[in-house]
């Protein structure tokens, strides 16, 4: 019996952070996602040329990006990468939804469900060639390019799109693709 209860109050306590972290899948104060977000264009693999070092990555290389849509909408993404000091390949498989307009870059995306983390879309090349995301508050960044190298202008970009953001870019981490 107490086994029981246990593990029911380990769901329940789940579960209730599980709801609270929905609540929090806010955007950084003064960040505005885009607009006219077109998830079609969106799609497919992009080169994570920068980002903020974070547990799940750290120290990956060579790291993309998939995005592709489910039968149901939503959007499934695969987050591969090279670990050198294991000469791994890791993958991550996740799913993403809007948070409201599918017009408006806002999304919720899991690793590991149900707990979702804010993807927000804050800049974005008018031809989709690269993107600037923010999660729910600047410690976590990327910086998305359908082009493998990394050019001077994006980089700058970045630079600039992350101060807006209230994001150090010194701590970008400027992601080996070679």
């Amino acid at each position: 019996m107490k086994v029981r209860k246990l593990i029911l109050s380990a769901a329940t306590l789940t579960f209730g952070y599980a709801a609270l972290r929905q609540l929090s899948l806010t955007l950084p104060n003064g960040i505005t996602p885009v607009r006219q977000f077109d998830l079609g264009r969106y799609l497919g693999k992009w080169h994570e040329v920068g980002r903020i070092e974070n547990r799940f990555e750290r120290g990956l290389i060579r790291t993309t990006a998939e995005y592709s849509l489910n039968p149901d909408g939503s959007v499934r993404v695969v987050n591969r990468g090279f670990d050198p000091s294991s000469e791994r390949h890791k993958e991550a498989i996740g799913l993403a939804r809007f948070i409201g307009d599918p017009t408006v870059g806002a999304l919720k995306v899991s690793f590991f469900w149900p707990f979702y983390g804010g993807y927000n879309v804050i800049d974005l090349d008018p031809d989709y060639g690269w993107a600037i995301i923010i999660g729910s508050s600047g410690k976590y960044f990327w910086v998305l390019s359908r082009n493998s190298t990394l050019t001077d202008d994006l980089k700058s970009r970045a630079k600039i799109t992350a101060i807006a953001a209230g994001v150090d870019p010194e701590r970008i981490y400027w992601v080996p693709q070679g």
